[in-house]
C-alpha cells in the first residue's frame, strides 16, 4: 500500500492563536490519481496547500512524500522533490511571449534562471522542449503572442505549461477553473485530464462538474477536518457533505457549479 501512496499526511494540524484552521487531517493520495480537495469557503483547503508547500509550518502532525518525512523541510527542498503548486491567480509574465514564459520555467530546471546576461543562442536548445509543452496544452498557435493578450482561460493553460516545465511528480492545482466561463472550464478540465497521464494531481476545486468528471478520489474538508473521503458517487451522497454545502439537496450538489 505504501508504494501506491505518493503523499500522506498524518494528524496534520495548523492553529493560529487558538483558531484551528487544519485539524488532524489524515490524507492519502495515490500515485497516478487526480485527487480533489473540496469544501465550503473557510474549510481550510488553502491552509492545507500552504502546509504541503512549506509556506506554513504545521502545529503538529507530519507530511510524508514518497515514503520520506518532509515535514521539516524548507520550501525549496520540497519543490526540488517534485511538488509544484499552481496558484489561484495566474502567475505568468504578461509582457513576455507565451514561448518565453515556458522557456523561463525550463531555465529554472537548468539552474540558469538568473543568468539574464547569457546569450540568446544558449537558450535555443530549450525551444524544442518549450514548443512540445505548448503543444501539450494546445497553445502551439500562440507561441509568439504576448501573454498579456491571451484570454483568461488560455493564460491558465499557459500556467499549466509552466508548471509542467518544472517536471512535477505531484502537481498541486489551486482552483484551476476559478473565474472562467463555461467554455474555458471545459477546455481546462480536459487539459488537466490530458496532462495527468503519468503524473499525480491534487487539486482544490469548487466546480462540482469538474470534480465529478475527472477526479479519481475526493476528500471533503469542513472547519479544517475531513468529513468524507471516497469516489464522487460516495461523497455526493454523504449526508455530512450535503449539509456542509449549506443544506443543498443531493440533486443540487450533484449538479452544482
Amino acid at each position: 500500500m505504501t508504494a501506491e501512496l505518493i503523499l500522506e499526511t498524518r494528524g496534520l494540524t495548523k492553529e493560529f492563536k487558538g483558531f484551528v484552521a487544519v485539524n488532524q487531517v489524515d490524507l492519502k493520495v495515490k500515485r497516478g490519481h487526480i485527487h480533489a480537495l473540496i469544501g465550503p469557503n473557510g474549510a481550510g483547503k488553502t491552509t492545507f496547500f500552504n502546509l504541503l508547500t512549506k509556506f506554513l509550518t504545521p502545529t503538529k502532525g507530519s507530511i510524508v512524500f514518497n515514503s520520506v518525512d518532509i515535514t521539516q523541510e524548507k520550501p525549496a527542498q520540497t519543490a526540488r522533490r517534485g511538488i509544484v503548486r499552481s496558484f489561484q491567480i495566474s502567475a505568468v509574465f504578461p509582457h513576455m511571449t507565451v514561448l518565453e514564459n515556458v522557456r523561463a520555467a525550463l531555465q529554472r530546471n537548468l539552474g540558469t534562471s538568473f543568468h539574464f546576461w547569457k546569450a540568446e543562442s544558449t537558450l535555443l536548445g530549450l525551444h524544442e522542449q518549450a514548443h512540445h509543452l505548448l503543444k501539450q496544452v494546445d497553445l502551439q498557435d500562440f507561441a509568439n503572442e504576448l501573454t498579456v493578450n491571451l484570454p483568461y482561460g488560455r493564460k491558465r493553460a499557459l500556467e499549466l505549461a509552466t508548471t509542467l516545465a518544472l517536471e512535477p511528480e505531484l502537481m498541486l492545482l489551486d482552483e484551476p477553473t476559478q473565474g472562467m466561463g463555461h467554455e474555458d472550464v471545459d477546455r481546462v478540465t480536459q487539459l488537466i485530464k490530458k496532462v495527468s497521464i503519468g503524473r499525480t494531481i491534487l487539486m482544490v476545486e469548487h466546480n462540482m462538474n469538474v470534480v465529478s468528471s475527472i477526479a479519481d478520489r475526493i476528500t471533503v474538508l469542513q472547519r479544517g477536518g475531513i468529513i468524507a473521503d471516497g469516489t464522487y458517487a460516495e461523497v455526493s451522497q454523504n449526508p455530512l457533505v450535503i449539509e456542509a454545502y449549506m443544506g443543498t439537496t443531493q440533486t443540487e450538489l450533484q449538479g452544482a457549479h
